[in-house]
This record gives C-alpha cells, sequence and structure tokens, in this order.
C-alpha cells in the first residue's frame, strides 16, 4: 500500500526526543500519546507556542492501556515508542514482566491494531541483561507475530513457546515482521553524549524491505587523534595551552593511534565533546535570554559520582536529582571543579533544538531530558528507515 506522506502514530512520546528526531528523519506525527502530566506540558508548550516540528501534533494526555488504535488502522507508515524502561533499566528492580510498568504488551497491540508497514521502538541496554534473555526473545517473537496474542488465562512463558513453533516451522501469518534490534551509543551518531540506547526495529514482511542499521559518523579514536595527534581540538576550540593536560596516559594513547592508524587519520568524524556543544552559551550565573540556562549550586564530586569532562561527551544524563542518578549531571572542567548543567545545557547535550522547551522546575526538567532519546540518533535511525520505506 502507498501512502503519500510517512505518517506515524507515537506512543510513550516522553518529552519528545523521538518524535523530534522522527520528525527530523521524514515522519509526521498524527498522535503523541503520554501518560505523565509533566511531559504532556513540555509537548504541549511547544505545541502551543508554535515549535516548527510540533506545533501540528495532536497531543494525547492518556494511559495507552485504555486507547483503540483501530481507527489508524492501514493509515500509518510507523508505529513509534518508548516503552517505560524502569522494568528494565539497571538501577531499576528490574521485575520485566511483573512490573506493572512493562508497556510492551501495549506496544505489540498498536502493531497488530495499526499494522504498519515499520516500527521503531527504544529502550535501555538493560533489557539485553541476561536474566531478561527470555524475555526479551518473546517480546521480540510477539513483535514478529503480532496477530498470535496471549490467550486469556494464558501466562507468557506458554505464549512463547507457542510463538517459538510458529517461528520455527517457517509459517507465515497473516500479519508479519521482520525484526532486527542493535544497541546503539549515541556519541557514535554525533551526539555529545555517551549513551547506549536499545533500538527494535521492524518491517512488515510482505514488503520485502532490505535495511541495516544507519553506520557510525563519529568514533572516540577520531576525537583522541584530534586531541593528541592533529592537535586541531584544541585549536578549534580556543583551548588555553595551560588547560591542556598532558601525561603518561596521553603519551600511551599518541603511541597506539599512531600504530594502529600510521600517519593517516581515522576516517569518521570525532566524537563531540560537552565544550563543543556550550561554548556559545553565556555563564549560567549571567543574566541571559536562553531558555532555563540558570545556575544551579550544589554540586559537588563524592564516590561514584565525578561528574563528565568538559573535553570529553557527557557521560550519560541521568533522571534523578540527587544520589546515585542525579550526581553525575555534572560538568567537570579542567581545573577539577564541577557545576549542575543548566537545563539548556542538558538538553543540547540529548541534541534538543534551542527553541524547544522543557517544562518544569529543574529536577522535573531533568528527570524529562534523562529519559528522552537523543534527537539526533533518532534522527539517523529514522532517516534510514524512512529511506527504506520510500524505495520499496
Amino acid at each position: 500500500m502507498s501512502i503519500s506522506y510517512r505518517d506515524s502514530i507515537e506512543l510513550f512520546s516522553g518529552a519528545g526526543g523521538l518524535a523530534l528526531g522522527l520528525a527530523k528523519g521524514g515522519f509526521r506525527h498524527r498522535l503523541l500519546v503520554d501518560y505523565n502530566v509533566d511531559a504532556i506540558g513540555t509537548l504541549q508548550k511547544n505545541h502551543d507556542e508554535g515549535q516548527a516540528h510540533i506545533k501540528e501534533w495532536t497531543i494525547r494526555h492518556a494511559n495507552v492501556k485504555e486507547l483503540s488504535f483501530e481507527q489508524y488502522k492501514h493509515s500509518i507508515s510507523i508505529v513509534a515508542g518508548g516503552p517505560p524502561c524502569q522494568p528494565f533499566s539497571l538501577g531499576g528492580k528490574h521485575k520485566a514482566h511483573d512490573d506493572d510498568r512493562d508497556m510492551f504488551p501495549e506496544a505489540v497491540r498498536s502493531v497488530r491494531e495499526v499494522q504498519p508497514e515499520a516500527f521503531i521502538f527504544e529502550n535501555v541496554k538493560g533489557l539485553l541483561r541476561k536474566k531478561f534473555t527470555s524475555y526479551f526473545e518473546y517480546i521480540i517473537l510477539q513483535l514478529t507475530y503480532p496477530t498470535i496474542f496471549k490467550k486469556d488465562g494464558e501466562d507468557w512463558e506458554s505464549h512463547l513457546r507457542r510463538l517459538e513453533q510458529q517461528h520455527t516451522a517457517g509459517e507465515r501469518t497473516n500479519l508479519q515482521y521482520n525484526v532486527v534490534y542493535r544497541l546503539l551509543n549515541a556519541a557514535d551518531y554525533g551526539v555529545p553524549q555517551k549513551r547506549e540506547r536499545l533500538f527494535i526495529v521492524g518491517f512488515r514482511r510482505d514488503l520485502n524491505v532490505h535495511w541495516s542499521f544507519p553506520q557510525a559518523t563519529h568514533s572516540s579514536d577520531a576525537l583522541l587523534w584530534d586531541k593528541w595527534i592533529s592537535g586541531g581540538y584544541w585549536e578549534r576550540n580556543h583551548v588555553d595551552d595551560s588547560e591542556i593536560i598532558v601525561d603518561n596516559a596521553v603519551h600511551l594513547t599518541q603511541k597506539k593511534l599512531l600504530k594502529k592508524y600510521g600517519m593517516i587519520p581515522p576516517s569518521l568524524k570525532p566524537w563531540k565533546t560537552i565544550r563543543e556543544t556550550i561554548q556559545d552559551l553565556p555563564s549560567p550565573h549571567d543574566k541571559n535570554t536562553f531558555d532555563n540556562h540558570v545556575y544551579k549550586s550544589g554540586a559537588k564530586i563524592y564516590p561514584g559520582h565525578t561528574g563528565s569532562y568538559i573535553d570529553e561527551p557527557a557521560k550519560v544524563l541521568k533522571a534523578g536529582v540527587h544520589g546515585v542518578p542525579g550526581g553525575e549531571n555534572m560538568i567537570r572542567f579542567p581545573d577539577n571543579s564541577v557545576r549542575y548543567f543548566t537545563v539548556r545545557e542538558a538538553a543540547r547535550i540529548q541534541t534538543f533544538p534551542d527553541d524547544y522547551r522543557i517544562t518544569g522546575s529543574w529536577s522535573e526538567c531533568m528527570r524529562q531530558i534523562g529519559n528522552a532519546v537523543p534527537v539526533a540518533l533518532a534522527e539517523a535511525v529514522a532517516k534510514s528507515v524512512y529511506a527504506a520505506l520510500k524505495n520499496c
């Protein structure tokens, strides 16, 4: 079936990182759904203020479990979303299918009801942990055969066995998807953050799509080369010699790079750093016109919480405020002083555009940003999916 516009719907939209990436990648959202009132506030704020990508989207504050998607059947190119990650997060209780917040069954239902050309779902890398192996296989097989649904009173292990039998028999069903997944590091796609996210992508089998995940565009080696072989990084960012610390580790890195590449630099672009991302922003101590670029006091180093060095991509931005999650949402400067990221800095690190506003208190904004998919990473995946669908 040919679709004039690549329309999409998205579940569990959060602050809109995945949605923005898909929009930049060629998709037009007809519906965004989330249950969190603060995330909806952010989406609605940008919609009402006419932000370029979101101003025409339909936004619903609703529990996905209570929605039917039958009205979108055969009219949607892609279903996307990030089912809540807490059941699988490394920092959570790891209850998976026993967690009421596990929304993968609803993601499967949306695919069954809409029957889109493709889907993109993302989640935390914790879903790939060994203890979740069987349940992850269950998720993949459900998405492969969405019309073979769980019967009343049937437990998930029994349902998994039926799906495995279907899969090994090689029998086709009336709705079937070719599903692949991969753990992607956002830094490898130009995001100034070392953030790994699991992407699950499926194409409806009757379309005969040939697709693979987009190749990385940036690399750690290229950044190291830019710093310690060519020196271009320091020159380009006007870093004073007094801020550049050269020690034995640097000399070892130089030797390894030259042994690996000779005098030919790595072919990919360098990873982007915090400095490159925020250097045009004024000091948050000063009054400025940037949205939510305000200094927050209280940052300090303590065991396990050392901040992100300004001349590296950031560590993973966390959804918490203090303690294990939020204590790492800090910049660490060459003199080893630290301060919290402002909301605008954190949004830039997640590659949100400057005209996109995250609403709420600092802690709430950081929660939304920490839960988001980096826009540029989502865009890279979306563009490749869009191109595959356009050619089918």
